[in-house]
């Protein structure tokens, strides 16, 4: 049965508005559901009313902080803790870790290190899978080890990378510059990288199978399982 990230369900607590939409529509992309709350008021009503895999929660909002939003997501629920801070002092890192924050990330930062972070710790709380299974392909991330039709197929990381990304985004087109963001995080378009990368992958996958990856002329790239 495949298995996708899509079925975390992610909360945003962050009261910078500009901060706050770029992380939805960052996490909603890698296929999270996510809602989203501009400080820690209406907490406990959200997390009574929606099951939530993962909090992304900045430290410093209006009314109550970080570390006294923590304790309330723990009494409340059974979700992990990203939290966000420009504090990187030790004691501040000890005092977020002894209420409950199960990892942190420094503002500023780059999108693609919190994506990874999310994934890290959701694959470590149980609440994704490790393994995509799309057809005869499996994708075990964890292990970095993927088979088609039985048959291990040798690929490099970035190529591991590539071909995840796509498979948790399956039947859905993502173009050269999102595949760019996401897998490489580049903001510049490269020229010649994904199409490279993708021609090699295509390659292996294709030795043991029929196509999975297809091009969508002018709009990207899309894994779709052989009809």
């Amino acid at each position: 049965m495949p298995t996708r990230d899509a079925a975390a369900r992610l909360l945003v607590v962050e009261d910078d508005d500009v901060i706050r939409e770029s992380l939805v529509r960052s996490l909603r992309s890698e296929g999270y559901a996510v809602r989203a709350l501009p400080d820690g008021g209406a907490l406990e009503e959200e997390l009574a009313a929606h099951r939530v895999d993962l909090v992304v929660l900045d430290w410093m909002l209006p009314g109550r902080d970080g570390p006294e939003l923590v304790r309330v997501v723990r009494r409340r629920s059974d979700a992990a803790v990203v939290m966000l801070t420009a504090r990187e002092a030790v004691e501040d890192r000890l005092r977020g870790f002894e209420v409950g924050v199960d990892d942190y990330l420094a503002k500023p930062f780059v999108v693609e290190e919190l994506l990874a972070r999310v994934r890290a710790v959701l694959r470590r709380t149980g609440a994704v899978a490790t393994t995509i299974e799309i057809d005869d392909l499996v994708v075990d991330e964890e292990a970095a080890r993927v088979t088609r039709g039985g048959h291990d197929v040798a690929l490099t990381a970035t190529e591991l990378r590539l071909l995840a990304h796509l498979a948790r985004h399956r039947d859905r087109v993502l173009s050269n510059a999102q595949i760019l963001s996401q897998v490489w995080g580049y903001d510049d378009y490269a020229d010649n990288l994904v199409q490279v990368h993708l021609s090699a992958l295509r390659r292996k996958l294709e030795a043991h199978g029929p196509r999975l990856i297809h091009t969508e002329r002018g709009l990207g790239y899309v894994l779709r399982a052989p009809r």
